[in-house]
């Protein structure tokens, strides 16, 4: 059978989420004969539930473990121009052919859906997102989306510093760049290529096209760069950096060892024997960055807990594959993944009885009931 049209897809879907009450309360059916006071009883039930769950979007959009998620993150590809060891083999990663990749008519109809349903943020990641040749033109046709707040994206910085002022133009807000070291040799050993200068160039066409912060995320593995910790955090002394120390985490094919990773503990107690003033920053509740600053400089660090300390439980965050899936992990092993481009008719969504459950969980009775959040 011919996949849908995504956009008459999403469609039915979120027309089906309107099923169950779309503030996600329970809903019970009284039976005839019931004497009027249960009905009262269930009312007021109800009207607490409300009170106490109310949602400032779309109940669409609301988990049925209570989290609202107004973030999406969207990879424009799988390719990209760097091999970094933490993330791929040196060989590269299986490609999705052509075919079966979103379009950039599916992707801004999935971005529109997806905002007018609540989500007021979108990063656009990949594998490398600047590598996509219409990326400027993807930020520009997301820019306009009423409701949306923020548009930023996540890159390895090769060819930022080229793009960054039409990228700007466009309506980009946020960066993310990838940089795991301060010494050239070695960034040639980690990512498996040149481009350590271009990555540098980047961050400071950055700053000086006035982004603040410049976010600049740092995988930690023991052994390779560890030592530069006190390095990064002085370059904030500076600069508007938010420099953000990562656990190192387990991906396909990237020889994860547990004895490679620095848990966040060990970067903070390092970091305190240099700054013993750093001082804790307050932080949203979804935020899954845990953020300090040394007192006078102008930037700060962060240190993102993957493994030592997860974040699930407040993540507001979906996912949109390059290949049309929607999963809420980056990750889990074989976390739940609904495709976004694959015929309705193999879902059988679950909008109300078993909110309890939690996504992708197996519901009671015949078929495959994938529990949409909450859809």
């Amino acid at each position: 059978m011919a996949a849908r049209p995504v956009s008459r897809m999403l469609q039915r879907v979120l027309r089906s989420s309107v099923r169950s009450c779309s503030s996600g309360a329970p809903v019970t059916q009284h039976r005839p004969g019931e004497p009027s006071q249960t009905a009262v009883e269930e009312l007021s039930r109800r009207r607490q539930f409300l009170r106490e769950h109310a949602a400032p979007f779309s109940a669409f959009l609301t988990d049925s473990f209570g989290r609202q998620h107004s973030y999406l993150r969207i990879s424009l590809t799988e390719k990209c121009n760097l091999r970094c060891q933490y993330c791929m083999p040196e060989e590269g990663v299986p490609l999705t052919p052509k075919a079966d990749l979103l379009t950039t008519e599916e992707i801004l109809t999935l971005a529109r859906l997806f905002v007018k349903e609540g989500v007021d943020k979108i990063r656009l990641t990949g594998g490398e997102p600047l590598i996509r040749p219409d990326v400027v033109d993807i930020v520009a046709q997301l820019h306009r989306l009423e409701g949306l707040r923020t548009i930023g994206i996540t890159t390895n910085g090769i060819n930022l510093a080229r793009l960054l002022p039409q990228l700007q133009k466009a309506g980009l807000s946020a960066i993310n760049i990838s940089l795991d070291t301060l010494v050239p040799a070695k960034f040639e050993f980690i990512v498996r290529r040149k481009g350590f200068h271009k990555v540098m160039e980047g961050i400071h066409k950055a700053i000086e096209l006035g982004y603040s912060p410049v976010k600049v995320n740092c995988v930690v593995m023991r052994g390779l760069n560890e030592d530069e910790l006190l390095d990064f955090v002085a370059l904030t002394e500076g600069l508007p950096l938010d420099v953000r120390f990562i656990e190192y985490m387990p991906f396909d094919g990237n020889k994860w060892n547990f004895k490679k990773m620095v848990s966040y503990k060990e970067m903070l107690d390092t970091l305190r024997q240099q700054w013993p003033e750093l001082e804790k920053l307050p932080e949203e509740e979804s935020s899954t960055a845990k953020a300090f600053k040394v007192p006078g400089f102008r930037g700060q660090v962060s240190f993102i807990t993957s493994m030592s300390e997860h974040f699930c439980g407040t993540c507001n965050r979906l996912r949109i594959t390059a290949d049309g899936n929607l999963k809420y992990a980056l990750q889990a092993e074989g976390s739940p993944a609904w495709s976004m481009t694959q015929p309705q008719e193999a879902w059988v969504l679950t909008p109300g009885p078993w909110g309890t459950l939690g996504m992708g969980a197996e519901a009671p009775g015949p078929g495959r009931h994938v529990l949409l959040p909450p859809w």
